[in-house]
């Protein structure tokens, strides 16, 4: 038995059902009537006119109805294609003509009436058929008996055999009657695919159509698509949108079978997947498996956003359409639930992607939209906020007129509209004189007009003017501490410029050779602006103190003062730092008790191995007596100077900000490095022994 088009489109919805299909054998178009009607099936193809409608003179045909039927018209056993039959229904329109009143009474007249009523009623009934990729017109002739001939009755139908049509396709019918009598008849309708198994087996080219399942793993969905390992296919994920239209998202060409994770963020219920072989005019499979997937539909609303598109119009942007009704609500700052405005506006239908319209004359950034979907609520954004600022400490008045020209105001709050005049314990009734005062004045925002249903004003919550002389004042004090702020700070600035930067000098006792450097370049650098210390100056303190305490001391000034610490590398100060290194569980050696070097390793290291170093430390060493290179890789961190080649970079490293003039920097640099020169020429031997031969002079003791 043949199956209706309306139930075949249920059974092809998610998961196809195996419906028996009725079969034609014949290989050419036909018409079938109902009993009693005859009809005729005109040759060949026709254009499709359908013309202007013309009045109707007596009785005549007009379709009333369409109804299709998917049916198999076959060639052989297993090769067939997909039609669609076509049933038109036809009825009687208009009565018979009455004649005039001259010939009323006239033999002839009765006669020729007569006649008429006792003839057959006939009928031109045009079916057009567009769909991809065949657009045809057919003509059918059809002929009703005169007893079946009663005005406004349906006589039967006449049946078209066949339309073949592409699978899964869309394809659009009209019907008429020529000449047209009234508007025609169309419907649309949506084709299987190959997924139908009759149809999978009984149409060649489903054949060689990939077969594909949806599997959810955990979070994930799985797309299979099984094919052979030779076979190349289109796959392609795409939102449909409405009316027919779509929006791609994803699109690759792949050969063998094949396996696509998709997350389940990424599911909306709108979501489809066609396939279809890489061959000339191939059938493309679709699939919308996600329709009624509960996490689609949650994802279709995170991803859904409100948009301003002006003061009054705005739209609600989604992948997918949705079931949507808007209103507006007022949001009071200090936070609670948005309240609808009062009288309240009606719930509009939301298109998406569609701009909307609310009847407002400005807009306020306490304003907001709140979208709902099956009487719950979906979103709520304040647009104006983003154009307008953050929400404002305001209330809304709502203003109703009566008969007479009366009027009444009250103040939207979450009890509800509160009279002016009320003496409730509410805060608007609180300030009712003074919002009053307000809206006669003109200080009010009107946000909507009367035609909406109400006047509704927008005072500041409020205005009281002790509490805006209040705010001046408070500004102008501000203003004149952050001035005296910055007069101190300027202070300071100018004052540590004069005095100088802070410079700890940390170098190792080698010997009394290496000590006579240290007190040159220390004694150079005090005649630059720059606070200079060094233990060789500090004997007293750091024999009370000890090493450890007087250098934590001296550390933390320094740093604290926006300083710089030097770390002079000697010999023995790379032996010591490579020892610390290499085992720094292990206790120090013996040092003197003036050698504040190795009692600070232990705070130093600590300095580069977490990266607080650079900005804080800067490393030198003296010509031809050490190379920079030789510097343990760790403390190269931080620049490392040659004295007295690299002199200029040096001073500027220790002056940092403070170092403003070039010119004035290489006049320092050129006296330090003299006096270097000097030193150390005196530490070698002229002869070329490269031993020192000077001894540290006496009277070198505590210095201040």
């Amino acid at each position: 038995m043949p199956v209706p088009w309306f139930l075949l489109s249920l059974a092809l919805g998610r998961s196809p059902v195996v419906f028996s299909l009725e079969r034609l054998v014949e290989p050419q178009d036909a018409a079938h009537c109902s009993p009693g009607l005859s009809c005729h099936l005109w040759d060949g193809d026709m254009l499709c006119l359908p013309g202007s409608i013309v009045p109707a003179l007596g009785p005549v045909l007009v379709p009333t109805h369409l109804q299709t039927e998917l049916v198999l018209r076959c060639h052989q056993e297993t090769d067939c294609d997909l039609c669609v039959r076509v049933a038109v229904h036809l009825a009687v329109h208009g009565h018979w003509e009455e004649p005039d009143e001259e010939e009323k009474y006239g033999r002839a007249a009765d006669q020729e009436l007569e006649t008429s009523r006792n003839a057959s009623l006939q009928a031109q009934v045009v079916l057009s058929f567009q769909g991809y990729p065949t657009t045809r017109c057919v003509l059918l002739e059809v002929q009703v008996p005169a007893a079946l001939v009663q005005p406004g009755q349906s006589v039967g139908s006449v049946v078209f055999d066949c339309f073949e049509a592409a699978l899964g396709g869309e394809v659009r019918i009209w019907s008429y009657t020529q000449p047209r009598y009234q508007k025609e008849l169309n419907l649309t309708q949506q084709l299987p695919d190959c997924r139908g198994l009759e149809v999978r087996n009984s149409i060649h080219s489903c054949w060689a159509s990939p077969w594909l399942n949806v599997s959810t793993d955990g979070d994930d969905v799985r797309l299979v698509l099984e094919v052979s390992q030779e076979q190349s296919f289109g796959l392609s994920l795409y939102w449909k949108q409405a009316q027919g239209s779509s929006k791609p998202w994803w699109n690759r060409n792949l050969t063998g079978p094949q396996t696509i994770t998709l997350n389940h963020t990424d599911l909306v219920p709108c979501l489809c997947i066609q396939v279809w072989p890489l061959e000339p005019d191939s059938i493309r499979t679709n699939i919308c498996p996600f329709v009624e997937d509960p996490r689609a539909h949650q994802n279709l609303w995170r991803a859904a956003r409100l948009r301003l598109l002006s003061p009054q119009s705005w739209l609600l942007d989604a992948p997918c359409s949705l079931h949507a009704e808007a209103a507006l609500c007022w949001q009071a700052l200090g936070g609670g639930p948005c309240r609808p405005l009062v009288p309240l506006l009606p719930w509009e239908n939301v298109t998406v992607n569609k701009a909307r319209e609310f009847p407002l004359l400005e807009g306020h950034p306490n304003l907001c939209v709140q979208v709902s979907s099956w009487e719950e609520m979906q979103l709520q954004e304040c647009l104006w906020a983003d154009s307008l600022g953050p929400l404002k400490d305001d209330v809304l008045l709502v203003e109703t007129r009566g008969p007479q020209d009366s009027r009444s105001l009250c103040a939207l709050e979450p009890s509800g509209c509160t009279s002016l005049t009320s003496r409730a314990s509410t805060r608007a009734a609180y300030l009712g004189e003074q919002l009053l005062q307000d809206l006669q004045s003109g200080q009010c925002l009107q946000v909507r007009d009367e035609d909406a249903g109400a006047i509704i004003w927008a005072p500041p919550k409020q205005k009281d003017i002790h509490k805006r002389w209040a705010l001046v004042w408070l500004a102008c004090l501000l203003v004149a501490a952050v001035l005296f702020l910055l007069l101190l700070l300027k202070k300071e600035h100018v004052k540590a410029t004069t005095r100088g930067r802070a410079a700890l000098l940390l170098y190792s006792a080698d010997d009394e050779d290496f000590e006579r450097l240290v007190g040159v370049l220390a004694s150079a650098l005090c005649q630059l602006p720059l606070r200079v210390a060094v233990d060789l100056w500090s004997r007293r303190e750091l024999s009370a103190q000890g090493p450890l305490a007087w250098f934590h001391a001296q550390r933390l000034q320094t740093l604290q003062e926006g300083g710089v610490v030097v770390l002079l590398f000697s010999p023995g100060a790379v032996a010591l730092c490579s020892e610390w290194l290499q085992d720094q569980a292990a206790a120090p050696r013996e040092h003197g008790p003036h050698d504040s070097f190795a009692s600070s390793l232990s705070c130093v290291l600590p300095d580069f191995l977490q990266g607080r170093a650079p900005g804080r430390y800067v490393g030198a060493c003296f010509d031809r007596l050490l190379h920079p290179d030789a510097v343990p890789a760790l403390f190269r961190t931080v620049p490392v100077f040659s004295l007295p080649s690299q002199l200029p970079d040096f001073l500027g490293a220790l002056e940092g900000s403070c170092a403003r003039h070039p010119r004035r920097l290489e006049e320092r640099a050129e006296r330090v490095s003299r006096a270097l020169l000097q030193a150390l020429d005196g530490c070698f031997q002229a002869s070329g022994d490269p031993g020192p031969r000077c001894a540290i002079e006496p009277g070198t003791g505590d210095r201040t």
